[in-house]
This record gives structure tokens, C-alpha cells and sequence, in this order.
């Protein structure tokens, strides 16, 4: 029909990618910039962990329709892996979503850049925290094996439930409420796993803030604090992770659940009473 727009699926999908990320990181990288940079004046742990957890919830909110709002490569290549989304979009997800942080990053850099000079004007690795992971966050004795295996662990319990929340089988929540419960989700893990190495579990959200920081004033971006090699531990580590979360779902606990269109059992029951 004349006057009809053409539309482009993949462009339209990798652009969601795109800014859902990208809105994850403004939440999650501002939050933190807020944090550092008031000197814990203007919030703590826990409201860094909120908003992570609400820009997880907003990113996938802006990208779910279009793309399935993965906005984590760890995602999406357990997805591929496991259920038979296509490889052939697997690359242009992660690059819109390296994208989406490292513009983000840029944003929160140059807004936050003024405060970010006032307390740290030599951009060390005091406010490189507000960016990109370090192990036991810059400040804590962690050493590379424990923050590895800690971005595995945090990485397969984000995969897992998502692979739970998702699959329809399961029961899950309405569609317009998974991106809560996967807010809430990031939340938890932020609270019960930030320790160890900042829970990243996501390697655009940490390579694409760092690439950012780096050419913008902080030479050791890529190293953490101990002059260590860093940047390829929060990519590495939640790619393996989410694997193991993947597979744990799809061969421990799919299996079990209800073939499509079958009559399972209840998924709540009524309370036993012996009488």
C-alpha cells in the first residue's frame, strides 16, 4: 500500500538491543556515580542495587517487544545455545549491546565529569568503580580465581531463572511482568553476590563503561587494582556462567515440565490437613 514504511526486522531488533542496553547502563553506571561521588551522601549499596535491578527492568521494557530484550550477550548466547535462537543474530546483539553501555558510559561520564573531578581528579581507581567491576570492588583482598568463579556462579543464577521466568511450560509471569521479576532478580543477586566482584554477570555492561572510561582519562581501566589484566574476566567468566545456568534448566529441570499442551499437575496446592 502506497505510503506504507518498509520495515527492516533485524534493524529493528539490533536497535533495541541498542537502547535497551544503553538505558540498563544510564540507570546502573548513574546510580553508582551518584553514589561514589556524593561520598555515600546521596545513597548506599542498597540503592545501587535498586537501580541496577530498575534499569534492568527499563531496558528490557524498552527492547522486550522487538527483540526479546536480552540487553547481555551472556543471554543471548545461551539462548542460541539452548533454545535455538539464530547465530546469525547472535553477533550484531552483542555489538548493539556493547554499543548501547559504551554510549551510555559516555553520557554518565561527561554529565557526572565535573563531581567525578572534584573527588577524584586524577581519575584513579577510587572512581573507576562507578564504570567497570573490580574484584572485591576495589577495596577488598580477592583474588582473580575467586572473582572468576564468583561471575560464573552469579551469571548461571541469572541465566537459570530467566530460563525459568520465560518458559511458558512453567507457568511464568504475564509477559508484561517478566521484566519486573527479572528487575527483582538483578536486585538479589546484587545484594547476596556484589561482593566478591561487583556482580557484572553481563559482559557488555562491564567491557563497554570500561572502553569508555579508558579513552576518557583512565589509563588503568583495564586493570584492576592490583595492575592485574582485568577486563577479560567479566567477559569470560558470565559467557561460562550463563552456559552452566543454561544447561542446568534445559537438562534438570525442562524435561520435567509439562509438554506443550498437556495437563500437568498444579503448579500451587491446596494445604495438606491430616484430619
Amino acid at each position: 500500500m502506497e505510503g506504507t514504511v518498509k520495515r527492516n526486522p533485524v534493524i529493528g531488533e539490533v536497535a533495541a538491543e541498542f537502547f535497551g542496553t544503553m538505558i540498563l547502563i544510564l540507570f546502573g553506571v548513574g546510580v553508582v556515580a551518584q553514589v561514589v561521588t556524593s561520598e555515600g551522601s546521596l545513597g548506599d549499596h542498597d540503592s545501587i542495587a535498586w537501580g541496577w535491578g530498575l534499569g534492568v527492568t527499563m531496558g528490557v521494557y524498552v527492547a522486550a517487544r522487538l527483540s526479546g530484550g536480552h540487553i547481555n550477550p551472556a543471554v543471548t548466547i545461551a539462548l542460541a545455545v539452548f533454545k535455538g535462537f539464530p547465530w546469525s543474530k547472535v553477533a550484531p546483539y552483542c555489538a548493539a549491546q556493547f554499543l548501547g553501555a559504551f554510549a551510555a558510559a559516555i553520557i554518565v561520564r561527561f554529565t557526572y565529569g565535573d563531581l567525578i573531578s572534584s573527588v577524584d581528579p586524577d581519575h584513579t581507581i577510587a572512581t573507576q568503580g562507578i564504570f567497570s567491576t573490580l574484584p572485591g570492588n576495589g577495596a577488598l583482598d580477592v583474588s582473580i580465581t575467586t572473582a572468576f568463579f564468583d561471575q560464573v556462579v552469579g551469571t548461571a543464577i541469572l541465566v537459570f531463572v530467566v530460563f525459568a521466568v520465560t518458559q511458558a511450560a512453567n507457568n511464568p509471569p504475564l509477559a508484561n511482568v517478566g521484566p519486573i521479576v527479572i528487575g527483582f532478580l538483578v536486585v538479589a543477586i546484587g545484594m547476596a553476590w556484589g561482593a566478591n566482584a561487583g556482580y557484572a554477570i553481563n559482559p557488555a555492561r562491564d567491557f563497554g563503561p570500561r572502553f569508555a572510561t579508558w579513552i576518557t582519562g583512565y589509563g588503568d581501566a583495564m586493570r584492576d587494582q592490583n595492575g592485574n589484566l582485568y577486563f577479560w574476566l567479566p567477559i569470560i567468566a558470565p559467557i561460562i556462567g550463563g552456559l552452566i545456568g543454561g544447561a542446568l534448566w534445559q537438562f534438570l529441570m525442562e524435561p520435567h515440565l509439562p509438554a506443550e499442551g498437556e495437563v500437568g499437575e498444579p503448579t500451587v496446592s491446596e494445604p495438606r490437613v491430616d484430619r
